[in-house]
This record gives C-alpha cells, sequence and structure tokens, in this order.
C-alpha cells in the first residue's frame, strides 16, 4: 500500500502496532509501524513536529521513514524484504529493499537523537543492518559474524545508539553483501546538525547511485557481475524515470549522493559551479572547500556539493561515463559506422520485411525511432525535450530552476521557456568557406635511412 496521511500518524507514534516479541534490553512494549511506500515518485519532505527545527530532505524518487518517539528514544521500523521497483515507465525490477522500495526510505534524524531503529526480516536469507560512516558502539555495526548474531528470516533485531555526529551517511547490509547489495539493498541516511542555523540550506536533495544487470525479459539482476552492467541508475531508476531537481531561483542547494556502485562516477551538473561541503567523514571546514562542475564518487563513498541557483534553466545533471548514461546496454553490439549496409539490407528485407540496418552513421537514430524491444526492456536512449530526442538513458536527470516558486513546491515546472535570442540557432546565410588540410611538410632527416635521429638533431652511426 502506498504511505497516505494515516500511516504517516500512526508512524509518528499516534497509534501502535500489537506488542510483539524483541529483544528484551528494549524496554518499548511495542514495535513502532513499519510504513510502505510503492509510488515511484519522489515523496514531499517530511518536516519535524517536535525537537530542533531542520530543513528535510527530499529522495529523489523516494521518501523518508516517519519515526515516533518514546520515552527520549527516537524509534524507526525499517522491514528487508522483496520489492518490485519500477525502474522507468516500461519497465520493472524484481529487488530486495527496504518498506517497499529499493532503495529504502532515508532515514532523517538530528545530532544528539538517541535512536532505536527496529530491523524485521523477510527475506529468504539472514541479512544485518550497517549504518555506513556512523559513529557507534562496535555491537551496533552490523557486521553478521562479527559484531552481531545475523537476522534470520522473520526475526527483528534491535540497534540502539547516540547520534553523535551531523553529516551525510547511508545503510546497507553487510551479510551475503554481494547478493543484497546487488539485489538493491541500501539507504540514505541524514544527521542534521543540533544547531538549525549550521550549514542551513533552502533545498537538500539526496540519492544514491546503484547498477543492475538485468537481461531483456528478465526481471531479477545477475548478482555475479562484476563489471559489466547494463543499467546505471539514481536511487534505482533510469531516465526518463528520474525524477527533476526542483530549484526556486535564488535557492542555496545542497546535493548529496552516495555510490554503492562497482566503480567510480563523475557526476557533472551543467549550467552552474559548485562547493564541495560534505562527505561521509564529516562536513568540509568552510576554508577548505574546493569548488568543481565535476565531483567524482568513489566507490563505497559519500560526496554533498552546494550552489546558489541563481541561473535559470533546465540544466542537465549526470554521470561523465558516456556509457552510463544508456540504457540496457549490450556488451557485444558490434560498431558498423561507415560500413554500407544498403546491399545486405536489401536482401535480409526479402526475408524479414521490416528490417532496419542501424549503426552506420552512428547511434543517435536510436533516440527517434520508436522499435519494438523485448519484454520488460527500455530503449539505449531515450526521453525527449522540447527541442527533440534527448538522447540519453541510465544516470542522467535535470535540475529544474524557476522564479517564482513555493518554498517546498518540488512539483516539475516543464520546460523552461528561454528569453528570445538566447537559444543556439541554425545559420541560413552563405555556407562556410572549405578549406582542405594543409598537407605536413615532410622532415628532411626522413631520408637518413638507416641512422636514429637524436633528440638535439644530431646522428647516431651504427
Amino acid at each position: 500500500m502506498s504511505m497516505s496521511r494515516r500511516n504517516l500518524i500512526e508512524a509518528s507514534g499516534l497509534a501502535l502496532l500489537g506488542a510483539a516479541a524483541v529483544s528484551g534490553r528494549v524496554q518499548a512494549q511495542s514495535i513502532p509501524e513499519a510504513p510502505v511506500m510503492d509510488k515511484p515518485s519522489m515523496q514531499p519532505p517530511l518536516f519535524p513536529t517536535s525537537g530542533p527545527d531542520y530543513q528535510p530532505v527530499v529522495t529523489l524518487n523516494g521518501w523518508t521513514l516517519p519515526w515516533r518517539m518514546n520515552g527520549g528514544w527516537k524509534e524507526f521500523h525499517l522491514v528487508a524484504e522483496p520489492v518490485v521497483r519500477e525502474i522507468a515507465p516500461g519497465m520493472v525490477a524484481h529487488l530486495w529493499g527496504y518498506n517497499g522500495q529499493s532503495p529504502g526510505p532515508t532515514i532523517e534524524a538530528v545530532e544528539g537523537d538517541k535512536l532505536r531503529i527496529f530491523v524485521t526480516n523477510r527475506l529468504p536469507e539472514h541479512t544485518t543492518v550497517h549504518w555506513h560512516g556512523m559513529l557507534l558502539p562496535n555491537g551496533m555495526d552490523g557486521v553478521g559474524g562479527l559484531t552481531q548474531p545475523h537476522i534470520k528470516p522473520g526475526k527483528t533485531f534491535v540497534y540502539e545508539f547516540e547520534l553523535r555526529k551531523s553529516g551525510t551517511f547511508m545503510y546497507h547490509p553487510h551479510a551475503d553483501e554481494m547478493v543484497q547489495m546487488a539485489m538493491g539493498m541500501m539507504g540514505f541516511f541524514v544527521v542534521h546538525p543540533r544547531d538549525p542555523k549550521l550549514y542551513r540550506v533552502d533545498r537538500d536533495f539526496v540519492f544514491l547511485l546503484n547498477a543492475f544487470d538485468i537481461e531483456p525479459g528478465g526481471y531479477v539482476p545477475q548478482v555475479n557481475t562484476m563489471l559489466d552492467f547494463n543499467l546505471w541508475a539514481f536511487n534505482s531508476r533510469v531516465f526518463p524515470g528520474i525524477d527533476p531537481l526542483v530549484v526556486r531561483k535564488g535557492d542555496r542547494v545542497r546535493v548529496r549522493v552516495g555510490n554503492l556502485t562497482m566503480t567510480n562516477h563523475p557526476i557533472h551538473m551543467h549550467g552552474y559551479d559548485f562547493e564541495v561541503t560534505c562527505t561521509d567523514g564529516g562536513w568540509v571546514r568552510p576554508e577548505a572547500r574546493w569548488p568543481e562542475v565535476t565531483i567524482d564518487i568513489p566507490v563505497g563513498a559519500m560526496r554533498a556539493y552546494e550552489f546558489v541557483a541563481d541561473e535559470p534553466g533546465d540544466w542537465a545533471i549526470h554521470c561523465h561515463k558516456s556509457h552510463h548514461t544508456m540504457n540496457a546496454m549490450g556488451h557485444d553490439v558490434r560498431t558498423y559506422i561507415g560500413v554500407d549496409k544498403r546491399d545486405i539490407a536489401r536482401k535480409i528485407r526479402q526475408l524479414v520485411p521490416d528490417y532496419m540496418p542501424m549503426g552506420s552513421a552512428g547511434m543517435s537514430e536510436m533516440g527517434d525511432m520508436e522499435m519494438p524491444l523485448p519484454d520488460n526492456t527500455l530503449p539505449m536512449m531515450t526521453g525527449f525535450g522540447q527541442f527533440g530526442p534527448v538522447e540519453m538513458g541510465g544516470m542522467f536527470s535535470v535540475v529544474k530552476v524557476r522564479e517564482g516558486l513555493a518554498a517546498n513546491d518540488y512539483k516539475d515546472p516543464g520546460h523552461y521557456k528561454n528569453p528570445a535570442g538566447t537559444v543556439a540557432y541554425e545559420w541560413t546565410g552563405e555556407p562556410a568557406p572549405v578549406r582542405r588540410a594543409q598537407q605536413p611538410v615532410p622532415d628532411p632527416r626522413a631520408k637518413d635511412i638507416g641512422r636514429a635521429v637524436k633528440p638535439g638533431g644530431g646522428h647516431d652511426h651504427h
């Protein structure tokens, strides 16, 4: 079911589930409800109703997990379970995640909070949860067999710790990690400063980088894949299914990105330069921040950057590894650029009338063609803008900066209306003169056959 207003109220502490058996150390008389989300769109931020104020984050194509207060403890309930995730319209994947989605819901709290997190396992195998980057007691670190017993199927474990520092973190299993993370088990964890004014921004976006290898027509990721992934995702979504980052002109904006793929990702944002302000190790002091337009996110790391949205427009944000902005990549596809396939195409059409030869002049023709696809897969490049096909996929979205938005309005405002005279245009005057490239001047020393030319111009006689 979707997380309704009633779910939010109940999960915030106004209603409880029936009593259930948990660790004897926990004084709670019941487990807080575990809200479930099945909508693939980005949900509104969850504002605090008590305690220190903060600007809540918004999760691309995700949501924030509600909590309840219980005797000074902030209590959450995560459920590890199989989920069905829409990767983009036209394709779903059978993944593992938390509370109905992959990635799981974002957990938000405040520095100094005492947290009690219930974790119920509805997977077919044991699991744990590791709180990546958090400073906490060793027995709460979530490494199965090393710091705790595994959480067996059907069991509920409790993690209790105090948040010792603010920053940008995540959670994921440390049990059968190769399989469980390949299946989509991960989530964001944001700890806000105790001082509401410290590092405050107007809009705060979060998303995780993940990747899958799902064969066309298939639904379950290939968990043994090490490098040859075919779907590169923001929060288990690919373009054109990734929500835009909607921003009001003049806002100070933070973007937090975590990487749980098997390779690094240079995340590039058009239209702005920005300052790197936070890692999973902590906040970067103002005097130590550095300017970028592309920030490389290493494997298993998190980065946050900030900018002031002073330039309206539709600005691309994407991984700069070009094959990471493609969907359903075929790694054995041959290159036919420059090959004349007209004769062979005529012969093939005698057997297959609808055959279309592709690739002789690049792959852009795939962006504006509707071609039959296998069930449950996506075109390699897709998506349309106001000027035609965008020819992207995978790790690609748009930062949409607009004037006149309400403070917490994240609705897609549509295409940017460019002021007159500010769009690149076709030249319709006289064609440019064609100039032949000059032939290179031959090196006279090349006549000295059999003698090597020294760097200084002399000869080495043999």
